[in-house]
């Protein structure tokens, strides 16, 4: 059997369905550019009509068959699509499309049994997911974001994967591959800025040069001082919470007590290196400092929270 005459794709993410189906037809017209695309939908499938469409022309051509909703497919069309794939046509490739889930499973399973080349295609719902599919999107397209720049990337424009995907091509097209958080800042500004969240988590982790970076440009966009003072002190106090819980606690315990979401208890968990329980109180006295003086202690504002920014990542090499 050819590598892509029976290809199964499972799962309702529908940007990645399509893209799945894409590549075969690609891959069927790279080797015949006159190659036909029939789309089916089990309403329209009467018995006998695959039968017909695979059967030899007699003015050749290859086709790519694409059903679609193959879970609604009715047992004796199920059987008919079965006996086939025992043995395809040598012109066509047949693209089973089903949402996934119990009904339709046999046909699933006989497909499998079949040899068919399956693509899984699940429904991305979950933040993490998404972050992830921003990061495989950069490197299909041979560009480069780290875990940071994608989660802001999904704040700036959405959970929708197509406006996603587009994002990432447009930014790697104008940057040149590399995407940092003032990159989408700019790109995407008056729809999501860079927040006091940002800077704080550069802080935290000792990126002195980024954080000034980003704090700069968070009070450019308009972001409040005492919003950024407020995010700088929830940051040093995830430290704080973290750092005392006992050791060996696993995140979703940790998420119950703290009263933190586990992905976040994770992060911090990866922030705390590097820190020392010292660190962690000059880091808090710091903030406490700084929210006085943004509140009306002091002249300058920026400088203000340029200072506790510095003590911060200074506080973090405390040994």
């Amino acid at each position: 059997m050819p590598a892509d005459a029976i290809t199964l794709i499972v799962g309702d993410e529908e940007l990645l369905v399509e893209r799945a189906i894409g590549e075969v037809v690609a891959s069927a017209r790279s080797a015949d550019p006159e190659t036909e695309v029939i789309d089916l939908l089990p309403g329209g499938l009467e018995p006998g009509r695959l039968a017909e469409l695979t059967s030899p022309s007699l003015f050749g051509g290859a086709k790519v068959l694409v059903l679609r909703s193959a879970q609604d497919l009715g047992k004796d069309l199920s059987a008919e699509v079965l006996k086939y794939v025992r043995t395809p046509a040598p012109e066509v490739a047949l693209v089973a499309v089903h949402h996934g889930g119990a009904k339709g499973k046999a046909l699933v399973d006989g497909l499998g049994k079949a040899g068919a080349r399956k693509v899984s295609c699940p429904k991305i719902s979950k933040a993490g997911e998404r972050i992830d599919f921003v990061r495989a999107e950069f490197r299909r397209h041979g560009g480069k974001i780290s875990v940071d720049g994608a989660r802001t990337l999904v704040e700036a424009v959405g959970n929708d994967l197509r406006e996603l995907a587009g994002a990432a091509s447009q930014l790697i097209s104008d940057t040149g591959g590399k995407v940092d958080d003032a990159a989408i800042a700019r790109y995407y500004r008056g729809r999501a800025e860079v927040s006091g969240f940002t800077v704080a988590d550069k802080a935290v982790e000792g990126q002195l040069a980024e954080a000034l970076e980003q704090l700069r440009w968070a009070l450019a966009t308009g972001v409040a001082p005492v919003l950024i003072v407020s995010a700088l002190a929830q940051g040093v106090r995830g430290l704080a919470k973290v750092g005392g819980a006992p050791r060996g606690a696993q995140p979703a315990a940790l998420a119950r007590d703290l009263g933190m979401p586990p992905w976040k208890i994770q992060r911090v968990q990866k922030q705390l290196r590097g820190w020392s329980g010292d660190g962690v109180a000059r880091a808090l006295t710091a903030v406490a400092k700084a929210d006085a003086q943004v509140k009306g202690g002091a002249a300058d504002a920026a400088y203000a929270l340029e200072k506790a920014v510095g003590d911060i990542v200074a506080a973090r090499s405390m040994r």
